[in-house]
């Protein structure tokens, strides 16, 4: 049985995640790769995994540092 997601630090990394999916849906970005990083969500650490923002095309890096710009 995988204890994944169970462990303190796994559960605040997918809840940050969850919560920068919903902020940026909510100025109608979408980054495809936004997820887990996989290595370091995979590894023994007690720290949280890190988050890959991942890769986007130019209109969405666009809108990011327009929405950012905005704050």
């Amino acid at each position: 049985m995988s204890t994944k997601g169970t462990h303190a630090a796994d559960r605040e990394a997918i809840e940050a995640l969850a919560q920068l999916r919903a902020a940026l849906a909510a100025h109608g970005i979408t980054l495809p790769s936004l997820d887990l990083h996989l290595a370091s969500y995979a590894s023994g650490y007690s720290n949280p995994p890190l988050i890959t923002l991942g890769n986007c095309n130019t209109a969405t890096a666009q809108r990011l540092a327009a929405v950012l710009a905005d704050r």
